[in-house]
């Protein structure tokens, strides 16, 4: 059954993968493993679009299906038992109201296990610098799509070294107008073209993936 619960998924079978996924968990079926399977499909739905298989639309669509089955499988798992990889402060920066490309990050850092914390779209420097007070997160992602939001990204970085709060956490930038020159412009440490390449980096910055 669970098998079938992610072919249904990577196959973009939204219908089909809810129900089975219903069927699974009123037949007595474990939450736990069913989030690990909707994590492994997911797993391969970005790896489908790094190759070039799958694309924009997919993305979405993979994330809306994970989402609409944790609806009802989180519920079911008890509060505490689920051990977090990490945790994330991720937004849009200033100057730069895409959310797309942010949305879909979020759908794949929550599947691999990060805790993530979304603070929006045209984010001042000042709340990053407040949620990282909050949060005190491992990891803070930037996204932006045009190309004013990279003097944002700059500016938010050196804003988090004013306030002291640089050396604790890594910073990863991701969106249409991020590159390797941007990165070492902005003071991040990684920068991804895409969610499935930006969580697989999030994991390497922690030392958990080579």
């Amino acid at each position: 059954m669970l098998e079938d619960v992610l072919k249904s998924i990577v196959e973009m079978e939204e219908e089909e993968a809810v129900n089975k996924a219903k069927e699974y968990l009123e037949g007595g079926g474990d939450a736990q493993k069913l989030l690990e399977v909707c994590r492994d499909a997911m797993g391969k739905i970005g790896e489908r679009f790094e190759k070039g298989e799958y694309f924009l639309s997919e993305l979405i669509l993979g994330g809306e299906i994970f989402k609409e089955i944790m609806e009802f499988t989180l519920p079911k798992i008890k509060g505490g038992s689920e051990k977090k990889l990490g945790k994330i402060v991720l937004g849009t920066v200033k100057e730069d109201v895409h959310n797309i490309g942010k949305d879909i990050f979020k759908v794949f850092a929550e599947a691999s296990g990060f805790e993530v914390i979304d603070i929006g779209i045209d984010t001042p420097e000042e709340k990053f610098v407040e949620a990282v007070k909050e949060h005190k997160p491992d990891i803070v992602g930037m996204s932006c799509l045009i190309t004013a939001g990279v003097t944002s990204m700059k500016k938010t970085v050196d804003k988090l070294k004013e306030a002291g709060l640089r050396d604790g956490i890594k910073i990863i930038i991701g969106g249409g107008r991020v590159d390797e020159s941007v990165k070492e412009y902005a003071g991040a440490d990684a920068w991804a073209d895409d969610a499935a390449k930006g969580v697989r980096l999030c994991k390497q910055l922690l030392g958990m993936e080579v």
